[in-house]
């Protein structure tokens, strides 16, 4: 049945006339970066291939994009020992960017990477922190298997003195303090633009409750991530302190989620509202520190774009990565509050997906990314917080360029609302072919409300 609906809408598509696109001349400003390649510092912490990156740069420059994002990697920059610290090649990046008159986007990348869709190289957390988990491999989240995840470190060690006497938030601020300290002139002339703050894999704030390591496939809904002895601990004890000692246990089979499920019962929301409050309560701790460490820059925080299963009633691969969003309850307000406490953006991805297009892959999944889309914004908005976004996979098309471009300028917003930034992602050589470049050159001028001369708008 759900295949003959789409075969039905796709021919529906087909016959109906392209509608002309709409015309951004003379709409707000919003500033487009471009993501640099992962791989562009090696881990003896050198820039990669300097002479190609600086031409490509002088390319971007010419399409008058605004700046380039770049991850600072915890595990190149702190890689041998606590608190000693390298920073030389991003120090010589740095300087390439401000001679070209670019922005700086920065990233405080605290988590592994490797194993994702889109890494294409491997950059694990610092050594002597593996050094400690190969004796205490609590120091890392864990589902229900016991299988443990390295991409980084489990928010139950936030307060704990497990890192060579330090708890893990002291040694994520002693990393920020750092950085700010060692480039302190890029700060005062205005090249560091932005600092976004890693909270969690991908740098998003998030639990990693989809890992491909460990076999997870599109449109899995993931597994729970709290069963090292840190949450463990935390849990039993919220547990007890709600007089059901019980409870102190994490959810015990996919019957869960099902409508009807225990998801809704008084154990299934008592468990939801903690696993969801420790995520909230890891944000809230590290980006207290981060605006003592970068007083008076501009600060983000991700969010994933976690749309598959958003048309179920219990929003399943959602609850797993932390976001307690089921159909009765808004768990995106929360965290825009929390954000607005600390005055910090929320940069959320995929505003270049269409709902139909996942029907058409993966009508098992229910997903809905343009709904998704749309709550997540009014959140932040509602909260009076910036909104930034990027998008969740390549894009070299029109089509999902003026998905974007409707997403950052809505039409007819009573409030002129609009996207603070967006930075693309990223720079690769596919970008770089010619018909490519044309169409994101394009895409740029239209962010930045500039007229276009192949306009077919309205």
């Amino acid at each position: 049945m759900i295949q003959w609906i789409i075969l039905a809408m796709s021919r529906l598509e087909m016959c109906v006339p392209k509608v002309p696109e709409r015309d951004f001349t003379g709409t707000a400003y919003v500033p487009v970066y471009v993501m640099l390649p992962l791989g562009v510092i090696d881990m003896n912490c050198e820039l990669v291939d300097p002479e190609d990156l600086l031409n490509q740069l002088r390319i971007l420059k010419s399409a008058n994009v605004d700046g380039v994002m770049i991850d600072c990697w915890w595990g190149i920059v702190e890689a041998h020992a606590p608190q000693v610290y390298k920073w030389s090649g991003y120090r010589r990046l740095f300087q390439m960017v401000r001679d070209l008159k670019l922005k700086l986007q920065v990233v405080m990348s605290m988590h592994e990477c490797g194993g994702n869709v889109g890494d294409d190289v491997h950059i694990p957390l610092p050594h002597w922190v593996t050094e400690i988990g190969e004796t205490n491999l609590d120091i890392y989240f864990t589902d229900r298997e016991g299988r443990r995840n390295t991409e980084c470190l489990t928010w139950g060690i936030d307060k704990e003195r497990v890192l060579k006497r330090r708890t893990a938030v002291e040694v994520y601020f002693d990393y920020m303090r750092s950085f700010r300290v060692e480039f302190d002139e890029f700060f005062q002339d205005g090249i560091i633009s932005e600092i976004e703050i890693g909270l969690g894999p991908c740098g998003e704030l998030r639990y990693p409750s989809y890992p491909a390591k460990h076999g997870w496939k599109y449109p899995g809904i993931g597994e729970f991530q709290c069963y090292d002895k840190y949450l463990m601990k935390s849990l039993s004890k919220a547990a007890e302190l709600r007089g059901h000692s019980f409870w102190g246990r994490g959810p015990e089979n996919a019957g869960f989620f099902r409508d009807g499920g225990d998801y809704d019962s008084y154990y299934g929301r008592f468990f939801l509202n903690w696993y969801s409050q420790v995520l909230i309560d890891h944000g809230d701790r590290v980006l207290a520190l981060a605006n003592l460490a970068f007083e008076g820059t501009c600060i983000s925080a991700k969010l994933s774009g976690i749309h598959w299963w958003y048309k179920t009633a219990s929003h399943a691969a959602e609850l797993t990565a932390g976001f307690y969003n089921s159909s009765n309850r808004d768990g995106y307000a929360p965290i825009a509050a929390m954000l607005r406490k600390h005055g910090v953006a929320l940069n959320f991805t995929c505003f270049e997906m269409r709902t139909l297009d996942q029907y058409e892959g993966f009508p098992e999944a229910l997903a809905d990314p343009e709904g998704l889309v749309w709550q997540v914004l009014n959140a932040a908005w509602d909260a009076c917080i910036p909104l930034a976004s990027e998008n969740a996979l390549p894009c070299y098309d029109r089509e999902g360029y003026s998905k974007i471009l409707e997403n950052a300028k809505p039409l007819h917003n009573p409030d002129g609302r609009h996207l603070s930034v967006f930075t693309y992602l990223r720079l690769s050589p596919v970008l770089m072919e010619r018909h490519n470049f044309q169409e994101f050159e394009r895409f740029v001028k239209r962010m930045h409300g500039e007229a276009v001369s192949d306009s077919n708008a309205i």
